[in-house]
């Protein structure tokens, strides 16, 4: 029986009898008398809860008006050990969230995930240092507008924004009918319906300059719809035209890169050399082409010609570097 279980049962019984005894709780716990010293102690300093020992009755107790002591409250949920270090887990992830995402809700959320856990056999700062998350090149910019972005979507209602465009060096205005935000490497995107251009657009949170709520309601998008103009191709860049490329993976690397998934459309088969071929999707090749290098001598394109081309181009590009 786990700690949290022990907790709700002690609780349990002394709320359904006058007193209870100390062989009793040992009979029902099925503890040493030490373990349920510790749980008592715990349940008193941690938990408030207002037990003590009636002398006249011989047993445990709890003081009268017990409804009255509104610091105790057994919290209504109990988790199972995978569950706790699900908790745990959750609880890493969001310690490193860009700190200024959600500011304090975000550390109330953390606090509440972490008293949730203590209440078991588990001490928090203890197991996180048996989890340890690594992010590789972690961006440290925090993102001012998320909040007011985040509130467009619940509310349903339209935003307007002044969004830089990178490629052309130029602040824009738009109206957007927000859809949904996504976090894809390191970095946020909302993905929107832009009244601007009438088309389906991603855009980058660090690039947005301000974000102001608009009193009309957004447009609502069909998921299948959002998924078809910005998911059909490979990474987060959408394109007008739908491309697929091939790719060869030496037999050494094939048997670590059959076991991903770069695109859920992607088709996959050995070749007769033990190769791996994989053919994905893609609209936009930049990402990919990212992607492709960082392969090295490992991987090799065979269609079409024109991704082809463009890693040839970069590895001239990289190789008069070193010259």
């Amino acid at each position: 029986m786990e700690r949290t279980e022990r907790f709700y049962k002690i609780d349990r019984l002394l709320r359904d009898n006058r007193s209870v005894s100390l062989e009793r709780f040992l009979e029902v716990l099925s503890v040493s008398k030490a373990t349920f010293k510790r749980d008592i102690e715990y349940m008193r300093d941690r938990l408030s809860a207002p037990i003590i020992w009636d002398r006249e009755l011989r047993g445990y107790v709890f003081e009268k008006n017990i409804e009255d002591h509104q610091a105790y409250e057994l919290p209504g949920i109990w988790f199972n050990q995978s569950e706790i270090f699900a908790l745990l887990y959750m609880e890493s992830l969001l310690s490193q969230i860009q700190p200024c995402l959600l500011g304090q809700r975000l550390d109330l959320l953390k606090q509440k995930l972490r008293d949730l856990i203590e209440v078991g056999e588990y001490s928090v700062d203890v197991i996180k240092n048996r989890i340890k998350i690594l992010n590789m090149v972690s961006r440290s910019r925090s993102i001012k507008h998320f909040e007011v972005i985040a509130l467009s979507l619940m509310q349903q209602s339209q935003l307007e924004l002044t969004y830089y465009v990178r490629s052309r060096e130029e602040l824009t205005k738009r109206s957007v009918s927000p859809q949904r935000i996504v976090y894809y490497r390191d970095n946020w995107y909302l993905d929107a319906w832009c009244h601007s251009v009438n088309a389906i657009r991603s855009f980058s949170l660090d690039a947005v300059r301000s974000a102001t709520l608009n009193s009309d309601d957004a447009i609502q998008c069909d998921v299948q719809e959002l998924d078809s103009v910005l998911g059909s191709g490979y990474g987060i860049f959408s394109g007008t035209d739908l491309f697929w490329a091939k790719l060869r993976f030496r037999p050494e690397r094939a048997k670590w890169v059959s076991l991903e998934e770069w695109h859920p459309s992607q088709r996959t088969k050995f070749d007769e050399e033990g190769y791996f071929i994989l053919e994905i999707p893609f609209t936009e090749e930049h990402e990919l082409l990212m992607d492709i290098l960082r392969f090295g001598p490992d991987v090799e394109v065979l269609e079409p010609p024109s991704l082809r081309q463009s890693v040839l181009k970069k590895i001239i590009e990289m190789t008069s570097i070193y010259h």
